[in-house]
């Protein structure tokens, strides 16, 4: 039984703990409202370079240029299809080529609604549809990073007809991730959604820098990648919701996918860095080119997981 000396101890600091929860909420009520603004100024400022389709109730943002043989662009996580602008892939092959890249669900200016698990499978299936409506019957598919999960979904679904698939820094095999780890939490329903208007969008904010310079290690970040791709985008509350579920399903998608691309049937050529600092060379680009009866795998040296910048013209050739 408490005494009353501790009694009095426990009344007393009673206000002190009510003035320190008040003063936390109006901190994290603020630093909501703070993000939520900044993430609707770069929606707004934010020039949408495509156009738009609705889905089954989602709404797509893509790119569709050029006229000639079908090139489809899917970008990795974190990202949006300006990686392909940055890197100058949709304005080389759109000279000879009909070049289509979407914002994947969640990313860039495409929605993410809730009611779906938006697996690989989930984004091919819906990626399908789009490339229907666009009149798409025969394409070469191009993922980079994550995006090679749902390019390699999209072949693998019935009635997809693919010329050929070229992917660049995949991860396709299950193994273990800190960083899934790490983006857990804000992919958690309730949760998640203060994390992403508070913690976790400050942490985005400190880390992004290092996580850029991570991908194109050994190389510098090119001065324009920023820029074109938008800083404010890439750390708004529904991108970051988009890269931590996107995290959360890479490893079962992985392992799902990994026993059926005995089925892919068309030529794949995989690239990887020999210096990728996000994905293993060995426990990915090299497992996988000797799982495929009809795959070229291309190391290259000095690389690291943004292949497509330091090496336009190859995979622009493997494209073509």
């Amino acid at each position: 039984m408490s005494t009353m000396p501790e009694v009095l101890d426990n009344l007393s600091a009673a206000p002190k703990r009510f003035v320190i929860g008040g003063i936390t909420a109006a901190a994290l009520a603020a630093t909501a409202a703070w993000v939520a603004y900044r993430a609707n100024r770069a929606e707004r400022n934010d020039p949408q370079s495509g156009t738009f389709m609705d889905v089954d109730g989602t709404r797509l943002h893509y790119v569709d240029r050029g006229s000639g043989p079908v090139i489809v662009l899917l970008h990795g996580n974190a990202l949006r299809l300006e990686d392909f602008v940055a890197a100058g892939m949709i304005d080389r092959l759109a000279k000879h080529h009909r070049v289509i890249a979407f914002d994947r669900p969640g990313f860039g200016h495409s929605d993410r609604p809730r009611m779906h698990l938006w697996t690989p499978d989930a984004q091919a299936e819906l990626l399908q549809k789009a490339l229907k409506r666009l009149g798409v019957s025969n394409a070469v598919i191009v993922g980079h990073s994550w995006g090679t999960l749902v390019a390699i979904a999209l072949t693998l679904r019935e009635q997809t007809a693919v010329r050929r698939l070229v992917l660049i820094s995949g991860y396709y095999f299950p193994d273990a991730r800190l960083d899934v780890l790490l983006a857990a939490p804000a992919a958690i329903p309730g949760i998640g959604e203060v994390l992403r208007y508070t913690v976790s969008a400050i942490f985005a904010r400190l880390t992004l820098g290092r996580a850029i310079k991570a991908m194109f290690h050994p190389k510098p970040v090119p001065t324009d990648f920023l820029p074109v791709l938008s800083r404010e985008m890439l750390v708004r509350p529904l991108q970051l919701r988009a890269d931590a579920e996107d995290a959360g399903f890479m490893i079962p998608a992985a392992r799902a996918l990994s026993q059926r691309y005995t089925e892919i049937t068309v030529p794949v050529v995989i690239f990887a860095g020999e210096d990728d600092k996000v994905v293993s060379l060995d426990k990915q680009a090299r497992k996988l080119h000797a799982r495929l009866d009809r795959s070229e795998l291309r190391v290259i040296p000095g690389e690291g997981h943004m292949v497509h910048y330091g090496q336009l013209e190859q995979v622009i050739a493997a494209v073509e």
